[in-house]
């Protein structure tokens, strides 16, 4: 038996089987593998639940840290905010948060010149971007108003 916490070490995670198949876990690979961005807890709730019925949130936490003890999946951290979680075979890039409806969205590639930044003898060993701003649907909603 494993127990494992998440980034935020809100939640317990126990299994005994991480690579076990289920209806729920195929769900929830589903879901992450059509997603076009990181999603939430409830966001994935809400999707799988189209899938599976009666899925409720502690399966859906049991099966993200099954996930995420596999290696499929991993979170994305936005300081101040709940993780979101993605596919960990994505290419390195960088994320966008909408100040208005709390989504976030991958930005694919990464900063140029990055190293320019650094001070003289300081090494990078690793380096994550969130850009904040307002999404393209919630900026249409804000003119259409």
């Amino acid at each position: 038996m494993r127990v494992k916490k998440d980034a935020e070490g809100i939640f317990d995670v126990v299994t005994t089987q991480p690579n076990r198949k289920t209806k729920q876990r195929d769900a929830l690979r589903e879901v992450l593998e059509r997603a076009d961005r990181p999603l939430s807890i409830p966001e994935l709730l809400e999707a799988a639940s189209k899938r599976v019925d009666g899925l409720g949130v502690a399966t859906v936490y049991r099966a993200v840290g099954a996930l995420l003890q596999d290696g499929w999946i991993e979170a994305v951290e936005i300081p101040g905010e709940p993780a979101r979680y993605e596919r960990s075979n994505k290419e390195h890039h960088h994320h966008f948060q909408c100040q208005r409806c709390d989504r976030v969205f991958d930005i694919a590639g990464c900063m140029e010149n990055l190293r320019k930044l650094v001070p003289p003898k300081f090494r990078i060993n690793a380096h994550s971007v969130t850009l904040y701003g307002v999404c393209a649907n919630c900026g249409q909603r804000a003119s259409m108003a």
